[in-house]
């Protein structure tokens, strides 16, 4: 117990009162921050019932940041990079005016002629009930489109498990799905099986790197905005009132729609398509802060140009006593193809 282990003069029996004596005083400061929160923060319980969880969180990160980190004689100089800054990083992280400088070095990559951006803006709006089976048709033939070789993220785990099981059986190629094996195995395997697709959540939309043909086509089934019931961003958009969705959702969803669109063009040889089945990416009143955020991809809402652009990079397989396949290099934008100038470079509308 507490009282043994603080009996004794021993050098063991030193440490462990010292541990103890700090564990009781970051206990003593939770329950004191919890029973009485600092004014701008939020508190809530989150959790299975058998062992739940009590968190609390500034509203308002940059103006803790801009008091204990920026602030003083002795403030550090920060280096803040990432490859999909957000908006208003300044005002967030809470540095302050005038102090600071921005620099965008730009893309090693040729986006306008590496890649396309297809939006399915004929499919029903997510929330119609005819959605789920027409977001499954359009999957499947882009699937095939590609020849295998597709990313396809989810906003959800209940809509890949389904997404997963339904393409499964409409096509020929392998599908794995996260949760299949370890993340780092999962990607190592879906690199090394060219013709493989992986259908994943969110804890892929950053953070995986398979450069070459293995990736020629990311599919993303929903603008991921953020969920409505998360108790902290809920509690930021009661504070903002009516501007929240401007300055907390558009934003959040812009990030990680650049993150996950992020997975295809890798190096500077690849080529290949993001998809967004989500109709609101081509209509909505925020669609451009949402396209902003995105590289400069040519544009499209056809899906016969989407099967133009793919059908260079994974020639058909030759037929048996027909010949070899066509003679150009799988990753060699054949005369005609993708960044020839005929293909629609616009969602339209």
């Amino acid at each position: 117990g507490l009282r043994r282990g603080t009996d004794g003069d021993g050098g063991d029996d030193g440490a462990r009162r010292l541990r103890a004596q700090q564990a009781a005083l970051h206990l003593a400061n939770d329950l004191d921050t919890i029973l009485d929160p600092v004014e701008g923060s939020v508190a809530w319980v989150e959790g299975p019932e058998h062992t739940p969880t009590v968190r609390v969180a500034p509203l308002d990160v940059g103006e803790v940041l801009g008091r204990v980190l920026w602030s003083g004689e002795e403030a550090p100089t920060g280096i803040l990079t990432s490859a999909t800054v957000p908006p208003r990083l300044v005002e967030r992280v809470g540095l302050p005016a005038g102090t600071t400088d921005e620099l965008d070095v730009g893309s090693p990559f040729d986006y306008p002629h590496q890649a396309l951006l297809y939006c399915a803006a004929h499919l029903p709006p997510p929330r119609d009930p005819r959605y789920e089976a027409a977001m499954l048709d359009e999957l499947v033939a882009l699937v095939q489109a590609a020849g295998g070789r597709t990313m396809a993220l989810f906003t959800s785990y209940r809509a890949m498990t389904a997404a997963s099981a339904a393409v499964a059986a409409r096509v020929p190629w392998p599908v794995l799905t996260q949760g299949d094996l370890p993340k780092p195995a999962l990607v190592a395997r879906f690199a090394a099986e060219e013709q493989t697709c992986l259908f994943a959540t969110m804890g892929f939309w950053q953070g995986v790197d398979v450069p070459g043909p293995s990736l020629s086509l990311v599919t993303i089934d929903r603008l991921p905005f953020p969920r409505p019931d998360d108790p902290l961003l809920e509690a930021r958009r009661e504070r903002l009132g009516r501007a929240a969705f401007e300055l907390i959702d558009v934003p959040r969803a812009a990030t990680l729609l650049a993150q996950g669109a992020g997975r295809l063009i890798r190096s500077s040889g690849d080529r290949g398509v993001v998809a967004v089945l989500d109709p609101r990416l081509a209509t909505a009143r925020y669609r451009w802060a949402l396209v902003r955020a995105l590289p400069p991809m040519r544009r499209t809402r056809h899906r016969a140009e989407v099967e133009q652009w793919l059908a260079p990079l994974h020639p058909p397989p030759p037929v048996p006593g027909g010949g070899g396949p066509p003679d150009y290099d799988a990753w060699t934008m054949p005369r005609g193809g993708p960044g020839s100038g005929h293909l629609t470079d616009r969602f339209g509308g």
